[in-house]
Order: structure tokens, then sequence, then C-alpha cells
């Protein structure tokens, strides 16, 4: 009798089947040396982005792709990361971080393994990647359909494969080259060849689709890179290696020339779907809650974005595309043109600063050279915070 009451009340066959729990990882742990010397204060997976960190747009993607379980590896400022995203609920994933260091004296000690690395690391600790996984770099803003990209991948056979694109001929010799055959059979790499010996022109766009068998070829405790060492090995040991090509956008912020450019053009609205935050007080300006200006003896040529808690005094003339983060103060007679400020910025009544970034002491240009006034010995910019203390002074 006992039997006979536990019989299914439906058929096996009929109960849906298991689905796959998609893991990927996004690679964090760089210095960003191109992007110094604001990276000596906040790591390039933070450098926002319209308001929010270039990760948070890629944690956004992996989520609308199903994406339930993403690990991070960290090494350089990890708290930044690790205390922004948290375990990862308020994007509905759950995020796990791997750092790689040591602790010395009580202080993390930031050594990064590489992008390959990283990976081997995170594997021999808890075998995490148990199925078909993806990586991501960290610094760009993707809107690629990662859900085709994965059909690709699977329907090619491949063991490994990587997403390219077609860049402009001018711009080859800053990237990886992609050499492939007409069933998109990786055949070759370059790495950032000249104009002239460039067999290709699509590129690395530092995204990859791996099945687990490939962590095998990683050496332990050792620094190790993707791109460099780990796929051409890939290609030299025969695994099916594919490229994998399909329209989308890429915003890659390696440099600071790029990550000025970027937010050029999303403040000019150049790029569809990204949105300036705020409310839109007049035309091509917009702003977050409780700002402070004076509108009457204010110049302001849109578009500009102007964060919550900021004050702008009388006299100062802002010219778009300028972003000025929360809680800065600009006294009266600055100026700022094409630029960003991030946050809690000072910029003192004389200061005047055209196509830079201002970022806590740090003042550059677009192309990354440090900014300095005409008038020696002028502190012009500090912490909006604490207007009595001079945070930067810069002498001509």
């Amino acid at each position: 009798m006992v039997r006979e009451t536990c019989r299914f009340m439906t058929d096996p066959r009929d109960l849906p089947v298991p689905v796959r729990t998609m893991k990927a990882m996004i690679l964090a742990a760089g210095r960003g040396t191109r992007l110094q010397p604001l990276t000596y204060e906040l790591p390039k997976p933070m450098f926002p982005v319209l308001g929010k960190p270039v990760m948070e747009y890629l944690v956004e993607l992996l989520a609308g792709h199903e994406f339930r379980e993403v690990m991070v590896n960290v090494s350089h400022l990890p708290e930044h990361i690790e205390n922004y995203f948290r375990d990862g609920r308020r994007w509905g994933v759950s995020i796990g971080y791997s750092f790689e260091g040591r602790v010395e004296d009580g202080e993390l000690i930031g050594e990064s393994l590489g992008s390959a690395g990283g990976i081997k690391q995170i594997q021999e600790f808890g075998r995490f990647f148990d199925d078909t996984f993806l990586v991501v770099c960290g610094d760009a803003i993707i809107d690629l359909d990662l859900t085709a990209a994965l059909r690709k991948h699977w329907q090619s056979g491949a063991r490994a494969s990587i997403v390219v694109k077609e860049v402009h001929k001018e711009k080859l010799s800053n990237y990886g080259v992609v050499v492939s055959d007409e069933n998109g059979r990786v055949t070759s790499f370059q790495e950032k060849p000249s104009i002239e010996e460039a067999h290709s022109n699509l590129v690395n766009t530092g995204i990859y689709i791996f099945e687990p068998e490939i962590i095998e070829l990683i050496p332990s405790g050792t620094e190790y890179d993707i791109g460099s060492q780990l796929l051409p090995d890939v290609l030299e040991r025969g695994i099916p290696f594919g490229s994998i090509e399909l329209p989308f956008r890429w915003l890659d912020i390696g440099r600071l020339s790029d990550y000025w450019l970027i937010n050029q053009l999303l403040m000019r609205g150049s790029i569809r779907g990204m949105n300036m935050p705020g409310r839109e007080v007049m035309p091509q300006v917009w702003v977050g809650l409780n700002v402070s200006i004076d509108w009457e003896d204010v110049l302001v040529e849109g578009p500009v974005y102007i964060g919550a808690n900021s004050t702008v005094e009388a006299g100062c003339e802002i010219h778009g595309p300028t972003w000025i983060s929360h809680g800065c103060h600009l006294q009266g007679g600055a100026k700022v043109s094409r630029s960003l400020l991030f946050e809690h910025t000072l910029m003192r009544k004389q200061a005047v600063v055209n196509e830079a970034v201002v970022f806590g002491r740090h003042c550059v240009d677009k192309e990354g050279e440090p900014v300095v006034h005409h008038e020696p010995g002028l502190d012009w910019v500090g912490d909006a915070r604490d207007k009595t203390v001079v945070t930067m002074r810069l002498t001509g």
C-alpha cells in the first residue's frame, strides 16, 4: 500500500529538463596603466560612464542573457569593486571574487595573474567552471547578443571561440588582429601589427567562450595571458578554435583618449539606447536632485549633466559635452568646456578646464597629459567636501 501511494502522479518523461546555469567571468584585475594617473585611485572597471561604472553595464548584460553566476578576478584596488557590487543580488545574479595577490602587514598587495592565470586560480580553488563559460573584459561597454554568440560556439563544435569585430584600417595597430578562414576557424594571430602588415581587419574584442578543458592548458601559479599565450597555444595544438562575428557596439575605454571620446559621444546622443540620467531642465541640460545653480548668471551650453548636490555659482561657464558628477562645486568665474569632473570636485574661481578629466587631485587632458595652470603656485582645484583643504597644487 505504501508503494502504491508513492507512485508518480506525473510521468517522469513529462517533467522539465534541468536548465543549464550559465557562468561567466569578468576580468577586472588589471592596473589600468594606460589610464594613469586616474587609476591610482580608482580601478578601470569602476570608471563612470553616464553615471554608472563601466562594469555595471556588463553585469546588466549578463543578467539579461540568463548568466546567473559571475566570478570577478580582482587585484588593483579590489575594495572599490567588491563594495559596489557585493553579492550581485541587486542585478539578479550571484557574484564571487577571486583576489590575486597577498596580504603583507595587514595590507593587500595586488599581484595580477593575467587574464588566463586568473581563470586557473578560480578553477583550482573550487572547480567553478564545469560547463561552457563566457569571459569578458571589465573595461568595455558592449551590447553583444550573448545568447546568439553561445549558439554559434556550440554549433561550430569549437572548444574555444573568440568574438571579433571589424575596425577601421588605421586602428588595427592598437589591437590584436585575428585571421580566420571562410568557415570562421581561426588560423593565426597578429599582436598589434602595422597597418601594412595586418592580414585582416578583424580584431580581438576580449570576449571569449571556452569549454572547461581549455583551462588545463593554463599553467598553475604564474602570470598567463589569454590573447598572447593561451590562444596561440590552443591554435598550435590544433584544438577546434573559432571566431564569432556578430553586429554589436563595442565601447572600449582602454586608453584615456578613448574614455574621454566615448563620454563625449554618449552625451551627444550619438549612441542609440544610451540615455542621459536626471531631469532635463532646459534643452540639452540635465540635472540630478538638489542642485544649486544661479541660472540667471551662469552660461550653460549643452549637452551638460550636473549631478546631485552640486553647486554652480554666478559667473561660471559650462560648455558641453560636459559631465559634472555629484557633489561638485564650481566657484564664481570657473570655466569648464568639453570635460568630465568626477565626484566632489571643487573648481576654484580662477579655474579653466578644457577637454580634460578632473579626478581628485589629478587633472589630465584628453590624451592623459597633466594639465598645468598658467599662474605659478595657483591652487585651483580641490575637494568640494572640504573647501578649506587644498588637495592639488599645480605649478607652471
